[in-house]
């Protein structure tokens, strides 16, 4: 073999070897990219249950422990049920957030709660699937919590004759607008930093919750939950249930200084019928601390919307 022929093979030799140590390379880095994005996505939909520690009982209220059966038919879901001590006005649903149970203790809903019965309001309190004390070992950003508060609903309306209202923050505030949208049985919706569509939240806000550059593993999360939990981030899409809740009334509450989820997302909901739909924007809170930084004007606030829409 002459000396031209040994550097052309050397040199096809060299060029081989790259190819194979880049494509090795590339394959490398898409298995460890999806084993990450396969981690961040069992971590968002398999959380650590937190029962509630406080109950009605502290803040002097009377109350009776309650199972609520989701519509799923499956899942038993734990709650409480506070009566008023007159006639109730109405039902009020409230929903917690991702996450956290039907104590929603950083959001305070026990003290909120006191507010709507001292009103003369019934109050329900309950634990969606994988939260609290509920049975379920998968949390699924409202696609499937929805079919929780349906069961919720189902129950108050074989079991009472008072109008339903719902209330709800963040991933429960999304899941109460969903819920409200499947039927007339919901009289109204308080909306407190909710996500106008799961899939759009997810793309834009994904980082936030992983802490991990959005490209490539916001696509690879997104791509894999369906698989990991059995839902589909489309059906989590509020601003697209809006549409069927319309005439009904809907309060909207979203601060400029959430950081978690922007208050975009509620203005943009907000403006789709701005005849039937309040949107009261704050800019002192972060992330479902509304009531917190602004608790007097909170409460009138929520109370009057209520009361106008009976």
């Amino acid at each position: 073999m002459t000396p031209v022929l040994n550097r052309q093979t050397n040199t096809g030799k060299k060029k081989k070897t790259i190819w194979i140590s880049l494509i090795s390379f590339v394959i490398l880095c898409f298995v460890l990219c999806t084993a990450i994005s396969l981690y961040v996505g069992i971590s968002l939909t398999k959380l650590d249950k937190n029962p509630a520690v406080k109950n009605p009982g502290d803040y002097g209220m009377h109350y009776s422990n309650q199972v609520f059966l989701s519509k799923d038919g499956i899942t038993h879901l734990k709650g409480w049920m506070i009566e008023p001590t007159e006639q109730p006005k109405a039902t009020i649903i409230m929903s917690h957030g991702y996450g956290n149970n039907r104590e929603a203790q950083g959001a305070g809903f026990l003290p909120l709660s006191k507010e709507f019965v001292k009103a003369g309001y019934r109050v329900v309190m309950f634990d969606f699937r994988d939260s609290g004390d509920s049975e379920g070992n998968q949390t699924t950003i409202g696609v499937k919590e929805q079919l929780d508060l349906l069961g919720v609903i189902q129950k108050m309306k074989e079991t009472t004759k008072e109008p339903i209202v719902l209330y709800g923050i963040s991933m429960g505030a999304a899941t109460s607008l969903l819920a409200a949208s499947q039927g007339d049985d919901v009289k109204a919706v308080v909306a407190d930093s909710p996500f106008s569509d799961l899939t759009s939240y997810l793309k834009e806000n994904l980082s936030v919750w992983s802490h991990l550059p959005n490209f490539p593993f916001t696509p690879l999360t997104i791509a894999i939950l369906p698989v990991i939990a059995d839902a589909n981030p489309a059906e989590a899409s509020p601003i697209k249930a809006v549409e069927h809740i319309y005439p009904r009334p809907i309060l909207f509450i979203h601060s400029t200084g959430d950081t978690k989820i922007p208050y975009t997302e509620s203005e943009k909901m907000a403006k789709t019928h701005p005849d039937a739909f309040h949107f009261w924007k704050t800019d002192k809170a972060e992330h479902v601390q509304n009531y917190h930084v602004y608790k007097k004007e909170y409460v009138k606030r929520v109370l009057s919307f209520i009361e106008q829409t009976l």
